[in-house]
């Protein structure tokens, strides 16, 4: 079982923080102001740092401008294996039977729920009227016979 590594102390958090603002090279204890603007030709790109491995380079590391220049290379696809070319009917079939209990489903949901409407409508209409009926001499004066 793994053992809980104990809290660090902020003194010794600080010292962490302190050490890595070190390592980038930061010496000012000032945050950047909001003026401040970056150069985009500053920012260094994962394909600047990393070497390119031997043989052609992928066509996502092309320089953008050469990107954009050259027609995009078709998309093999890939040979269909006997073992899905077996699979794919099935899963189609099956699919179509989801699609068809889904449905069945949904129609006796519906079934089933006008069945309980016509059970408590006549309750819900007996309660409404006879509320309706116990204000009706609050909402209409009495008649003078």
């Amino acid at each position: 079982m793994d053992t809980p590594k104990p809290p660090q102390k902020p003194a010794q958090l600080l010292h962490d923080l302190e050490s890595i603002r070190e390592l980038l090279g930061d010496d000012s204890h000032e945050p950047p102001l909001l003026i401040d603007s970056l150069d985009p030709d500053s920012i260094p790109v994962l394909s600047d740092i990393v070497s390119a491995p031997p043989g052609p380079p992928p066509p996502f590391n092309v320089a953008p401008a050469a990107r954009h220049a050259s027609a995009p290379a078709p998309i093999s696809q890939p040979t269909p294996s006997p073992v899905r070319a077996n699979l794919q009917p099935r899963l189609h079939d099956s699919t179509r039977e989801l699609q068809q209990l889904d449905g069945e489903l949904r129609a006796a949901a519906q079934l089933i729920l006008q069945d309980v409407i016509d059970d408590f409508v006549p309750q819900i209409e007996a309660e409404l009227k006879r509320r309706l009926e116990a204000r009706l001499p609050r909402l209409l004066p009495p008649r003078k016979s």
